[in-house]
């Protein structure tokens, strides 16, 4: 198979590698459709100790199931890949909370290679069937999707007032933070507002309809105070931004990866009683009801991806560094 190997801090190489075996219980998947996670660009930059070269990275994917164990998704069906592998047995996995797994491993991270590549080995319990008329790009969304999913539901747990009633502020306007935004839309969320200096990718937020956005650079442009907060984006400077803009018992969840620097103000938090939650990906439980929300369409059209061919993968990563991408998303294509 065709593979896209990182080998190095901004490095990457299309080569030819035997296909993977599937262990027991795994499934065979012919990736048709993988996008590019923010996660993916701090690898490539050589940001992520958790991903070291050589190695296969992608973890949002669907595609077709080439080989199945008993039980599992029959050959030729498509599917959507949950990438975060569990053990079933743990605490967390016992009490619902499988993305807290004690030994949870995630395609794109040793010991498992990742999507951006011909084919996939992955349990089969990880695999959502998609129906007809899904196309494999939206499908692999879901996976990006269910990170806001996931943030919006620990956020109605900790809001003291329901979503209807709420104003609730998206900072970035990439693939989670739209994502979430189209989630706080789906879930009846009062006002949705969405932080993002692109003006492209504000255009394209505000086309989705239901979600006003600004340009946090410009002057007094935003929505004020706000209940609740969702950084998709992680700097120092996006969680000062999101400290300042909630109201007293307001909330935070903070999803973006982009730094591990200082930037919430703990003083304010304490006066204010904020509260402030991490997310990190979504339970498989969740990561259905994802699909199952993107399927009957309830998130929107999903129309704002690019796609690029797997083998100009290295122009696709150069391309979302240089900061001019106008797509919140770019998904690579193996056969493309």
């Amino acid at each position: 198979m065709k593979a896209l190997i990182y080998t190095g801090p901004r490095l990457l190489e299309l080569r030819e590698l035997p296909d993977p075996e599937p262990d027991p219980g795994e499934a065979l998947i012919r990736v048709e459709a993988a996008g590019i996670c923010g996660s993916d660009m701090h690898a490539w930059a050589g940001h992520d100790d958790r991903r070291p070269a050589p190695l296969i990275l992608g973890h949002e994917a669907a595609g077709i199931v080439v080989s199945t164990p008993p039980g599992g998704p029959a050959a030729g069906s498509r599917v959507t890949v949950n990438p975060l592998v569990t053990c079933g047995h743990c605490r967390f996995c016992r009490a619902g909370r499988d993305n807290l797994c004690e030994t949870r491993q995630i395609l794109s991270m040793p010991p498992r290679e990742g999507a951006f590549a011909g084919l996939l080995a992955v349990p089969a319990r990880n695999l959502t069937p998609v129906p007809e008329g899904i196309s494999p790009v939206a499908a692999a969304l879901t996976e990006p999707l269910a990170c806001g999913w996931h943030a919006v539901g620990l956020a109605e747990r900790a809001l003291e007032l329901p979503l209807a009633e709420a104003r609730c502020l998206v900072i970035g306007g990439g693939a989670i933070g739209l994502g979430s935004a189209l989630v706080l839309r789906a879930r009846g969320a009062a006002e949705i507002w969405l932080a993002e200096p692109s003006g492209p990718r504000r255009d394209i937020a505000a086309a989705e309809g239901g979600i006003r956005t600004f340009d946090p650079t410009g002057p007094g442009t935003g929505p004020g105070g706000v209940d609740l907060v969702i950084d998709g984006v992680g700097f120092g400077a996006t969680r000062a931004a999101a400290s300042a803009a909630l109201r007293p018992g307001g909330a935070m969840v903070h999803i973006g990866l982009g730094d591990a620097g200082p930037g919430l103000d703990i003083r304010r938090a304490t006066l204010q009683e904020l509260t402030f939650i991490g997310s990190y990906t979504y339970t498989a439980q969740e990561f259905r009801d994802t699909a199952a929300a993107l399927f009957a369409g309830r998130l929107g059209g999903l129309g704002w991806v690019r796609t690029m061919p797997l083998a100009e993968g290295a122009a696709a990563f150069a391309s979302i560094a240089g900061g001019g991408e106008a797509a919140p998303k770019i998904a690579l294509l193996p056969d493309g």
